[in-house]
């Protein structure tokens, strides 16, 4: 008994990351989440490999020049939207490109764009909502006008709006916008609106944390306001930053493939759910299995990401209730 009391002593308290992951790890649905999440990386880190062992890409055009695969309308002629050994997904209608690869890529694409824009937001609020949460004053009153105005603009609007001004403006006419401008106006537009609700979680945490007993005992030993805020605040507000970063990527990925459907995303030939899904629509009466696939595919991707969020947030505050 003296032993076991003599390791619980030496080992000492846990800290909240420690107790934190404990309890996620006795959260199945949260395990089984992560783990989709994982799976997902990994598919989308792992697409080129996955598709030069498939031996197919995302780009090429497989049944434009064979009746065996396509219609004359179009249409994959095999059953089930071309499924076979050779396309284990089935064809696209009309361009006849592979349908397993267009996910892999369209994941990759969905991923970059989400976790870029969630890297931006994570900074912005942080840096924003930490300092007007700690400076108070004018600079608190500043802060929420800024943030009651980015909050009254109706984002999906403005991203409609936005892009052909951009393509216009960048672009010579006949053109299309290269990737990397695609990418870029995503991200920056994401960013510019999805910092507000971090900022505003953190502002309210910081205004009750800089009255704490800690706050005022570094302030009474002489600490400046650089290492009250690195050293006495930031390591206090990871959690809401966490559940936080964790919740806005799904809603990033659905609002970027919703952007696409409405054809002001992702443009071709780049790979994207979105407009997959647009383009299943189309057809959905003569190939309902090409709608099929990527539908799941952003469902269970969506979901994954959610009930991840959910249990990330139960376990760091296990009052909440799920």
């Amino acid at each position: 008994m003296a032993e076991v009391m003599a390791e619980v002593k030496s080992s000492g308290p846990a800290g909240p990351l420690v107790t934190a992951a404990r309890a996620l790890r006795r959260d199945r649905v949260g395990m089984a989440a992560l783990g989709g999440v994982l799976l997902c990386a990994v598919l989308a880190v792992c697409a080129p490999l996955i598709a030069a062992l498939y031996g197919k890409n995302p780009t090429e055009h497989y049944g434009q020049n064979d009746p065996d695969l396509l219609s004359p309308e179009g249409l994959p002629v095999r059953p089930n939207g071309g499924i076979s050994a050779d396309f284990w997904f089935g064809l696209e209608p009309g361009l006849g490109r592979d349908v397993l690869t267009q996910l892999l890529y369209g994941m990759r694409t969905s991923l970059l764009i989400a976790l870029a824009s969630v890297a931006v937001i994570a900074v912005i609020g942080i840096v924003l909502g930490v300092t007007a949460g700690y400076l108070s004053g004018i600079t608190d009153r500043v802060f929420s006008f800024i943030c009651n105005v980015l909050l009254a603009f109706p984002t999906l609007l403005l991203l409609l709006a936005l892009s052909p001004i951009i393509q216009t403006r960048f672009v010579s006419p006949g053109e299309n916008e290269p990737a990397w401008m695609q990418f870029a106006v995503l991200i920056a537009v994401f960013s510019a609106f999805g910092w507000v609700p971090l900022a505003m979680v953190l502002r309210t945490t910081v205004r009750s944390l800089r009255e704490r007993e800690f706050i005022e005992a570094a302030r009474a030993v002489g600490a400046g306001r650089r290492h009250i805020i690195f050293r006495e605040l930031l390591p206090n507000v990871w959690a809401p930053v966490l559940v936080h970063v964790t919740l806005a990527v799904p809603g990033i990925v659905t609002a970027e493939a919703a952007l696409s459907f409405l054809g002001v995303g992702i443009s071709e030939p780049i790979p994207d759910w979105g407009r997959m899904i647009s383009r299943g629509s189309e057809v959905f009466y003569d190939d309902p299995t090409y709608m099929v696939f990527p539908g799941v595919t952003i469902l269970v991707f969506v979901l994954a990401f959610n009930l991840l969020g959910d249990a990330v947030r139960d376990a760091i505050d296990p009052r909440t209730a799920r």
